[in-house]
This record gives structure tokens, C-alpha cells and sequence, in this order.
């Protein structure tokens, strides 16, 4: 019974973005729970790169190369999709960047372009999918949300603008498609140990330092934390879970006042 519930076999699912870190450690944990996994890029050289390394797990994925802000490459790509594999069961809004550039030397341009991949993007792909969702009463749509879709930080102003949008589109989505069947909710990461996030985390850098001592459970993330989540999520065990942002931080949010070995209890 409870690995019905968890099964995710015969369902499509596309995560955009799907070609590396936690994308990927999503793609993953998706597949092997029994997911058709498709996965989009602008970039060939990732495509490839991660359809070696889908395979040396057992998961065949399937691969293309679209822009998902551009709408008619993005109706183009899932048109693809829903020939080559299927309809799309299972959404993962999870291409994404971020510019840590200061307020006031951040260029129009570059706000711009963030809001436009991380805010603008999933509301583009998912009106494309969700039509087929409501036809057929069922469909599942995680959006990548953050930390920052509740709080503000140093330098990334565009970032923390667009995922605390999305959060409330997130919101939106939800009253507007729930009574269809589709559950839409977002996955807010802490701080994950990604190639991204290597350079900081190593030894003594300052900003691992404030991790590990700000994160009540005293670790970065990994991947496969996050992959964990978006299983829950994509799964039968979360249809009554909806416009929710569940966040995958180690407790930080919780307790951002957390410093460790101050705040705990002698034996």
C-alpha cells in the first residue's frame, strides 16, 4: 500500500532545467520511482552530458533543447514531448538563475532577465501544460521556490523578487486549478551542497560558517533532500497538499536565531 502511494510509474514528468544539481538529484529520485523522466536545456552540451549520467543510474531520459521563456519554443518543446512520450503527469518548475549584483549597480536588463527565468518561465510552461491536466482531472506542478519567497538578503534583490512571486503564483494556481484535481505546490530549498555552492563551502569560507551555525540540524542540504521532497509532492501521498511551499532548509527558517553550541541544552 504505501509504495502505491509513492509510485510514480506510467506518469510523465518534465523537469525544466533537469540537467544537473537539484534538478537532477529531483529527475533521479522521480525516475526511480517509476517516472518517464524528460528534462529541458538551452545548452546541448548539458543535455548530453546528463542523459550519460541519467543512464549510469538505469533512468532513461528523454532530452530536449528549449528556451523556457520563449512561449512558442516552449510550445514547441512540449508538443514534442506529448509525442514522443506522453502527456505531462508531473511539473517540475525548476530552471532557474540568480545575479548577486547590489541594488543600485544592477542593471534594468539583468533584473529583467531574472524575473523573466524564474518568474515569468514557470507561469509560461505551465499554461501550456495545465490545459491537459484539467482535461483529464489530475496533475501535479512543483514550483522551485527559495528562502528567499519570505525573506530579503544582501545582493540578490531580482532573485528574492521573483521567488517570492512565484510563491504567490504558486497560491494562485492553486485556487484556481484545485477543484480540477491538480495539487500545485513549491519546494523552497536551504542551503544545498551543489557544485554551485562548492567554492563557499569549503573550509573556513564565511558563508559556510554562517550556514553551519545559523541550521539547527548543522548541515548543508544535499540533492537527494530536495529529490525526497519533490517525491512526496509528485505522489498520490500529497493530494489533499495544495498551494503550500514546503521548505527543505534544515530548520533554518524556523529558527534563523539558531547558533551553534549557544542555544543548546547541557546533558
Amino acid at each position: 500500500m504505501i509504495e502505491e502511494l509513492f509510485s510514480l510509474k506510467n506518469k510523465v514528468a518534465l523537469i525544466t532545467g533537469g540537467t544537473h544539481g537539484i534538478g537532477m538529484a529531483i529527475g533521479t529520485t522521480l525516475g526511480k520511482a517509476g517516472a518517464r523522466i524528460c528534462v529541458n536545456d538551452i545548452s546541448e552540451e548539458r543535455l548530453d552530458q546528463c542523459k550519460n549520467e541519467y543512464a549510469d543510474l538505469g533512468i532513461d531520459v528523454f532530452t530536449l533543447k528549449f528556451d523556457v521563456t520563449d512561449e512558442m519554443d516552449v510550445d514547441k518543446g512540449i508538443s514534442t514531448i506529448e509525442k514522443e512520450v506522453g502527456e505531462i503527469d508531473i511539473l517540475v518548475n525548476n530552471a532557474g538563475i540568480i545575479k548577486r549584483i547590489p541594488i543600485l549597480d544592477m542593471a534594468i536588463s539583468d533584473y529583467k532577465q531574472v524575473i523573466d527565468v524564474d518568474l515569468v518561465a514557470p507561469l509560461i510552461v505551465t499554461k501550456r501544460v495545465a490545459p491537459s491536466m484539467i482535461k483529464k482531472r489530475e496533475g501535479k506542478i512543483i514550483n522551485m521556490c527559495s528562502m528567499m519567497s519570505v525573506y530579503g538578503r544582501n545582493s540578490v534583490s531580482a532573485y528574492a523578487s521573483a521567488k517570492g512571486g512565484l510563491k504567490l503564483l504558486t497560491a494562485n494556481m492553486c485556487c484556481e486549478w484545485a477543484k480540477y484535481n491538480l495539487q500545485i505546490n513549491g519546494i523552497g530549498p536551504g542551503y544545498i551542497a551543489t557544485s554551485q555552492t562548492a567554492p563557499i563551502r569549503e573550509g573556513g569560507h564565511p558563508f559556510n560558517d554562517l550556514v553551519m551555525t545559523r541550521t539547527p540540524a548543522g548541515r548543508w542540504g544535499e540533492p537527494e533532500d530536495v529529490g525526497n521532497a519533490a517525491l512526496f509532492l509528485a505522489s498520490k501521498a500529497s493530494d489533499f497538499v495544495n498551494g503550500q511551499v514546503l521548505y527543505v532548509d534544515g530548520g533554518i527558517l524556523a529558527n534563523f536565531g539558531y547558533v551553534k553550541g549557544e542555544n543548546e541544552i547541557p546533558e
